[in-house]
């Protein structure tokens, strides 16, 4: 037997000092960032400190952040659903003539508005499963086939009370105040649309952190052949995903749709953008470096302080986009740069 000394990369015979500060920054970094940007906003604007501004700010990302934890769910079965933002604008579409045209209560837009979310999560798994159309194809077509099918009905109109119908006479039908009170009421001093976004949030790092279902559909974005290998029902996993993510965009056009007032038909077109820029930043939080609802739900919270912050400061509308653009970019340095230096430190040994 050799007592030659296994011969071991000089990478490996680094200061640890340098490997725990690089671990510490793709860990926290980000989270550091989110209370640096806090405390800054908390120090030198006296309104920032109010509890009504930090629930008004939730309020207001809470719509952004259940939209982009659907996302979240198509990311980690290696998707991506580019039709959160349609699925919404359609929301407000059919809440808004269920209550307005049709005369019904708030209750039975609830439901309807829920059932169109998960039929149009149905449809890109059809597409997705059934076809083999890759994700981003699939997602994008139902995205245009959805803002322009939910324009027939009410003929290119907004839709509220008073509406002109295609026979002259006037819906019948209005806003609900019980409908109207999921964006106005509140659960003592938290208004009911940040409750939904938390319970949602719990709900699904649940889900795919301490389920099977969810370890599974971890594995499938991972390595889908290696998954179906080892017993997984690939598109049935795929499918559940994207039918999560329907209702979650449905949700948030829910909350949007009683934020508003009206079927606005121009409800939920900026919203993709930023419930996939979310999920995206949200891939940073403790060095993850993978979709996760947690990370997710942060992401949304950062995007709110900066936009809050900035407007109570007065800056132009315009450095809104420019904000969530610098956001992104921080975070994915966080997710591959950073990360992947790190990881070019494990060398292998031979034996």
């Amino acid at each position: 037997m050799s007592n030659k000394e296994p011969a071991v990369s000089s990478e490996v015979l680094a200061p640890r000092q340098s490997l725990d500060l690089r671990d510490l920054v793709v860990r926290y970094g980000f989270i550091a960032v989110t209370v640096l940007f806090f405390t800054f906003f908390y120090l030198t604007i006296p309104a920032f400190r109010l509890s009504t501004t930090m629930f008004s700010m939730l309020k207001f990302t809470s719509v952004v952040a259940i939209a982009g934890l659907g996302v979240t769910v198509t990311m980690v079965v290696g998707g991506l659903d580019l039709s959160v933002g349609a699925t919404s604008g359609m929301a407000v579409t059919v809440a808004a003539m269920t209550m307005v045209i049709y005369a019904q209560q708030g209750s039975v837009a609830i439901i309807a508005v829920l059932v169109a979310g998960a039929l149009i999560g149905a449809f890109n798994a059809l597409l997705i499963v059934v076809f083999k159309i890759p994700d981003l194809l699939a997602t994008l077509a139902t995205m245009f086939l959805i803002q322009g099918l939910k324009l027939i009905p009410v003929q290119g109109q907004s839709v509220s009370s008073g509406l002109i119908l295609r026979d002259g006479s006037v819906a019948p039908g209005k806003f609900t105040t019980g409908f109207l009170h999921i964006n106005r009421g509140s659960l003592g001093p938290v208004p009911y649309p940040v409750v939904i976004f938390a319970v949602l949030t719990i709900a699904t790092w649940f889900f795919l952190s301490r389920t099977k279902w969810g370890r599974i559909m971890y594995a499938i974005g991972s390595n889908p052949e290696a998954a179906r290998l080892a017993g997984a029902r690939v598109g049935r996993y795929k499918a559940l995903a994207y039918m999560i993510s329907g209702v979650f965009a449905a949700v948030a056009g829910l909350i949007l749709a009683s934020r508003i007032g009206q079927g606005d038909i121009s409800a939920g077109n900026s919203l993709l953008l930023d419930a996939v820029a979310v999920a995206l930043v949200g891939t940073s939080v403790l060095g993850a470096n993978k979709p996760n609802a947690l990370g997710t739900a942060l992401g949304a919270i950062l995007i709110g302080i900066l936009l809050t912050g900035t407007t109570m400061m007065n800056f132009p509308y315009y450095w809104q986009d420019v904000v969530k653009g610098l956001v992104l970019l921080i975070a994915l340095v966080f997710s591959f740069t950073l990360s992947r230096k790190k990881h070019r430190h494990v060398a292998a040994v031979p034996l």
